[in-house]
């Protein structure tokens, strides 16, 4: 197998407030890609969110960790997506780094 794609975000929110906000923005997430994606699976166990995710299909899994300081998120790509490496970890960054900024609803 492959090496994982790992895209890390540092953060000053604390592990639980990264938590919160990132369990938030991934259920806004659902919709959002609900014609890009046919599943989206994720489940927590304890500070690690696993995901499944199927889309072209092909099905990534990864998970995301939350610690004190950072968010570690690691994807493992179909070989057919592994092309698309770094526009993906430029994507997940992005999302990752706009979920943990500002709450929505906050000015």
């Amino acid at each position: 197998m492959s090496q994982p794609l790992v895209v890390s975000i540092p953060h000053r929110l604390g592990r639980q407030e990264a938590k919160r906000r990132i369990d938030s923005g991934i259920s806004r997430l659902r919709p959002e890609l609900a014609g890009l994606i046919s599943t989206l699976d994720y489940s927590w166990d304890q500070d690690r969110l696993n995901f499944n995710v199927s889309a072209m299909w092909q099905t990534i899994t990864g998970a995301i960790e939350v610690l004190d300081d950072a968010v570690r998120i690691e994807i493992h790509l179909p070989w057919m997506m592994r092309l698309l490496a770094d526009t993906v970890g430029k994507q997940i960054r992005g999302r990752g780094i706009a979920m943990l900024e500002k709450p929505p609803g906050d000015a």
